[in-house]
């Protein structure tokens, strides 16, 4: 059987909507069969909800339908959710979406049925709907039937659990605010018993629901239903333009729980304003850090923070883990062993969240309100040897006090992008640089920043400097003007859709696609080809040991996600094809704090171009047939091609792609790698090669 956390972005789902007077919706078959032309389907695929009417459906089924639509995406998905409607009579109008369905549930060959009548339903449904109390009030589990129709929401006690049968289609089992451990064990108990002792089918569906985070399909269930001071979004920021003048209203942790992906990922208990203690690994032991320093992080070391928050009366705690990328293998072994030891001496109650430098959770931002600091390197610890560098470069990234810090990046002027707020810090001033792509808020929040990096430099000074109008020493204390990512979306102050990133991959056996959040550089993963979509363009980033089959699949796969897209994208839009160490900063301008010298030993793109010519540069793919190998090539043997004019080839070989013609076993002989090998090499490496062999 299947069980089931509410509110999940991990749904395929298929939603009947029916009924006259009292319309609701039943998760039914993913199959074509369980469609009708009299009702109102619903393919909830989490990102997207696909609404088809049927041309004999009633009025209120359609607005049910729309309804329930709109309310998994605001309150389940936090608004991050397209709804599409088919009308089926004119389904021809609807390709997109049409191949959407076809997608989930194969091509359609049979015609649909009328389906049965409105006014049937209403009885029956209300007839398969039973509402069972677990409770031991009484001194002993009980688990009794309610009996209620239609049901109503104060019928549910926080002192208790509930079970509600869906007829076996569905199971909920709801948990009160109030309601003990043995209360909402014995709920998940009774309604795994009762899939058996009323014959259910195994792959029945269990729904845990929790009190104050109910899913928009429990609740359409009841016959009204609503939530206290329930308001849109996560709040506001309003700004005037100075950081004297933000005010930030108060968080509401509430909303929280209707979006609890967002809370698991984000930890987002509440505003940020409990208290904080933190501590630095330093010999292998906890080394408090002195308060006035809260914020500060050093890529060469590990920190614990403990943060106290109070709900009802009750303290709770998380206990986050910061480990630097440079840090010792010691210290950051160091570091989970003195979190349990922590976790130990509060008696197992914190929630311990290990934290990646530079892939920190909002709510750890929040804790710092907004005067996070990041170190790329060096340490905090008291006597250490290593000087400040005498010129330093900050990326401020973030626009209120819930989501802003600043990560020190190379100071170079290749590490700028228009999009961001920079603070560039020597001996005698801090330059506020602010992007052409950066908002008010941003800025503000820069400003704020600026004095927590500058409030150690004694007589230094702050200067303002717009993008376009830097003064000379500006560019001297970068190191000369260079170019860097400075592109028209980047200048956009809000862009319209955020960039995306997946990792293309064979490594289980198969190709698979799956979505990096919140990506950092570190998420290139060298074995395989990441897609970065910025919607105006998309990349495919070639790992150095990515292979054949991943470079060809990514290239076909990119093709299919322009076309499928739900926004109707342009499937013209261009495909640029990259190698690893040769990004240009059209890529890295949508990274936060960019690497140069990671892969490329320290030379700057345009250098690297310089040096190596075409090899290095991007690719655009206009025509999939170009870029992708055929399934299938004559093959001929290894005299047929070596050392071969175009004049002298077989008829139909390419001149520029004689290896293609190679079969494995001669391929292997004559280059000493097998094809898979090869297509990981770089460019200029299989060039190299391929002269060497007398391919080329």
């Amino acid at each position: 059987m299947r069980h089931t956390e509410t509110n999940s972005y991990d749904i395929k789902r298929l939603l009947h909507v029916k009924g006259n007077k009292r319309v609701i919706a039943m998760e039914v078959e993913m199959s074509w069969k369980s469609f009708n032309l009299g009702d109102v389907f619903l393919l909830d695929i989490g990102k997207t909800i696909i609404q088809w009417n049927g041309p004999k459906s009633n009025r209120q089924e359609r607005l049910k339908g729309m309804l329930l639509a709109k309310d998994i995406r605001d309150r389940e998905r936090g608004g991050r959710a397209d709804i599409k409607v088919i009308e089926a009579d004119v389904e021809s109008s609807y390709p997109q979406y049409m191949a959407i369905l076809n997608e989930t549930f194969g091509e359609r060959t049979f015609a649909l049925t009328d389906g049965p009548p409105d006014e049937a339903a209403d009885q029956n449904q209300m007839a398969q709907l039973t509402l069972y109390n677990v409770s031991d009030e009484s001194g002993e589990m009980r688990v009794t039937e309610v009996a209620t129709r239609p049901l109503v929401q104060d019928v549910l006690s926080h002192e208790d659990c509930y079970i509600l049968d869906q007829g076996g289609m569905k199971i909920f089992v709801w948990k009160g605010k109030r309601a003990n451990k043995a209360e909402r064990q014995a709920a998940m108990t009774r309604a795994l018993e009762f899939i058996k002792a009323k014959n259910y089918p195994l792959c029945t569906n269990i729904e845990t629901v929790n009190d104050g985070a109910e899913s928009a399909l429990f609740k359409q269930l009841f016959q009204s239903w609503t939530v206290k001071d329930q308001t849109q979004g996560l709040g506001k920021v309003h700004t005037k333009g100075k950081v004297a003048k933000v005010t930030q209203e108060k968080f509401d942790a509430s909303l929280m729980h209707v979006m609890p992906e967002v809370a698991a990922r984000e930890r987002m208990v509440d505003d940020g304003t409990g208290q904080a203690e933190v501590w630095r690994i330093e010999d292998l032991e906890l080394a408090p850090v002195d308060p006035q320093w809260y914020g500060y992080f050093y890529g060469g070391d590990c920190y614990l923070v403990l943060y106290t928050y109070i709900v009802n009366n009750k303290k709770y705690y998380l206990l986050y883990i910061w480990q630097g990328r440079h840090a010792s293998q010691d210290e950051v072994a160091a570091s989970a062993f003195q979190a349990v030891a922590l976790d130990q001496r509060y008696g197992g109650q914190p929630v311990q969240v290990r934290v990646t430098m530079g892939k920190e959770p909002r709510h750890f931002m929040a804790i710092f309100k907004g005067k996070m600091v990041i170190f790329e390197g060096g340490t905090s610890r008291k006597g250490s040897s290593d000087p400040e560098p005498p010129v330093r470069l900050f990326q401020v990234h973030g626009s209120d006090l819930f989501n802003t810090k600043a990560i020190e990046v190379p100071a170079l002027a290749t590490s700028l992008n228009s999009g961001d707020v920079f603070l560039l810090k020597c001996q005698t001033a801090i330059y506020v640089w602010c992007g052409k792509g950066s908002s008010g808020d941003e800025r503000a929040m820069a400003k704020e920043v600026s004095y927590v990096i500058g409030r150690n430099s004694q007589g230094s000074t702050e200067e303002i400097v717009a993008e376009g109008q830097e003064p000379l020493d500006f560019w001297e204390l970068l190191g000369g003007k260079a170019p860097y990512a400075n592109t028209k979306r980047l200048q956009q102050q809000v862009v319209d859709h955020q960039p995306r990133l997946f990792e293309c991959s064979n490594k289980t056996g198969r190709f698979t696609v799956s979505e990096v959040t919140q990506f950092t550089q570190d998420d290139l993963s060298e074995d395989d080809v990441m897609l970065l979509d910025t919607w105006d363009q998309v990349f495919l980033w070639v790992g150095n040991e990515a292979n054949e089959v991943e470079c060809k699949e990514s290239v076909v796969t990119c093709q299919e996600y322009l076309r499928t897209h739900p926004t109707c994208r342009d499937p013209e839009t261009p495909i640029v094809l990259i190698k690893q160490g040769f990004e240009p900063p059209t890529f890295t301008g949508w990274f936060m704090a960019w690497d140069p010298s990671k892969w490329s030993g320290g030379k700057s793109y345009e250098e690297l171009k310089k040096e190596l010519g075409d090899v290095a540069s991007p690719v655009v793919i206009a025509d999939v047939s170009n870029c992708v190998e055929s399934e299938s090539f004559q093959h001929f043997p290894p005299e047929r091609l070596v050392n071969k004019l175009t004049g002298e080839l077989p008829e139909g070989v390419d001149p520029t792609q004689k290896e293609k013609y190679l079969s494995d076993g001669d391929f292997c002989n004559l280059l000493g790698i097998t094809k898979d090998e090869f297509a990981a090499l770089p460019n200029w490496k299989q060039l190299n090669l391929k002269k060497e062999k007398g391919l080329f």
